[in-house]
């Protein structure tokens, strides 16, 4: 195992051991013991009391965070030439269709998010083997397969997100960075929260939210009472 980093210490020294923080005390103490010299994304990591095996168990959803999460998102908008400069206005990145098929087949994905078109998907499915396994194929679900064009692009630019419970029932986002204030967080966090409160299966028994954890990159995670997050 390796040793810790004199930062990785004093972090660690920071937080009470087998304690579960309030979210109001979490958002607090995760400024406290990020030291990175950069300005470091705030994550929330919830471990869910649901079988993503079975699919009426399946959580998966979009929430517009209150304050973004300070990330910046290159959107690619895949759409006809009448909605170009709908998606151009809104803050699209890169507006177009067949040349970035053709770029994508190439392998170029140095992109985010890419939002398009219900009549444009038989396009896209061929991308599926590049896009998939990346996380960029559009999804009607996640809204990211649209008419509303403009509104997609600007909901993403403002800080909608999709997330998706993993293989072992736990859920994680990006809710933010350290140099928000202690109350965006906590409002940032309290809307996820909140979503996934909404979108809890009825065929899920017993305790729903099982832990809630909140970290910076590279810091320790802080447990957190998931009672303390008001609806």
């Amino acid at each position: 195992m390796s040793k810790l980093t004199k930062n990785q210490k004093l972090a660690s020294g920071k937080i009470e051991s087998g304690k579960a923080y309030t979210l109001k005390e979490a958002t607090v103490l995760v400024k406290d013991i990020t030291l990175a010299k950069f300005d470091a994304s705030v994550d929330v990591d919830v471990r869910l009391g649901v079988d993503p095996r079975k699919s009426n168990q399946m959580v998966r959803g979009v929430v517009s965070l209150p304050h973004g999460t300070g990330k910046v998102i290159r959107v690619l908008a895949l759409c006809t030439p009448d909605k170009e400069a709908e998606a151009s206005a809104a803050g699209a990145d890169y507006v177009g269709l067949d040349e970035y098929v053709d770029k994508i087949k190439g392998g170029w994905t140095d992109i985010d998010i890419i939002i398009t078109m219900p009549s444009i998907m038989g396009k896209i499915g061929a991308l599926g083997r590049i896009l998939g396994p990346r996380g960029l194929m559009p999804n009607p679900k996640s809204g990211t397969v649209t008419n509303d064009i403009g509104k997609a692009v600007q909901e993403v630019k403002q800080g909608k997100i999709d997330f998706k419970v993993d293989k072992t029932g736990i859920v994680h986002s990006s809710v933010g960075k350290v140099s928000f204030t202690a109350d965006k967080i906590y409002e940032n966090v309290r809307e996820f929260i909140s979503t996934l409160n909404k979108l809890k299966p009825t065929a899920a028994k017993g305790t729903y939210m099982k832990s809630v954890y909140l970290s910076s990159t590279m810091s320790p995670g802080i447990k957190i009472d998931p009672k303390s997050i008001e609806d």
